[in-house]
């Protein structure tokens, strides 16, 4: 840039980006002078090399803020882990399935690992039914990305989210079913005892 270019020659190209033509590397930098900017080099392998004459501190500025902005645009998918029994019990579970729902919601693919101890490896089904338990647990929201593998004394399998999930779903209550919530709006009345008179029906509004 400006008297660090050596070269005795070089094609200049305008502010406006118009070609100024060949010229001595003095005559280019007292044209950049002149009009209060700089003579940056954009293309020093060219023959002979090409000059610009730019305002060079907005230049970069401009693009730091394009590479903000493009950084800001950017997804990061995370990998997240979550570990399983092939017995893992219905607390344990809800709240793992709890876990799992929230990183997929958060747009985070999940690797579920079952962690097979003592003679468990020998029945690798009661792993593979506890993963099929926790697809199904979320099968709103992800879907399988790889199947279930055997991975020396663990069983892997992946999640990630569905392109269509955007929100956050609600996670169900401990022990609930995904998809069998009540909802809030439903009024439960419980059934007469047997013999009991049938509750009156409520009379309608004229």
């Amino acid at each position: 840039m400006n008297r660090r270019i050596r070269v005795p020659e070089i094609r200049v190209l305008g502010a406006d980006g118009q070609q100024l033509g060949i010229l001595p590397t003095a005559e280019g930098l007292s044209l950049a002078e002149a009009a209060g900017l700089d003579l940056v080099e954009i293309s020093p392998q060219a023959s002979p090399p090409v000059c610009r004459i730019m305002d060079f501190g907005k230049f970069k500025f401009e693009e730091s803020k394009k590479a903000r902005q493009a950084r800001r645009r950017q997804t990061v998918i995370l990998v997240k882990e979550v570990k399983l029994r092939p017995k893992t019990d219905v607390h344990d579970y809800d709240f793992k399935l709890a876990h799992v729902r929230r990183f997929l919601a958060d747009g985070n693919k999940v690797r579920l690992i079952v962690q097979f101890r003592g003679r468990e490896i020998v029945h690798p089904q009661t792993g593979r039914a506890m993963l099929d338990r926790m697809c199904q647990g979320v099968a709103d929201i992800a879907q399988p990305e790889l199947i279930p593998a055997m991975e020396g004394r663990r069983m892997v399998m992946m999640l990630a989210p569905k392109a269509a999930a955007r929100a956050r779903p609600a996670i169900p209550p401990h022990g609930a079913a995904v998809g069998s919530a009540i909802p809030m709006s439903a009024t439960v009345h419980p059934a007469p005892a047997e013999g009991a008179p049938a509750a009156p029906k409520p009379s309608r509004p004229a």
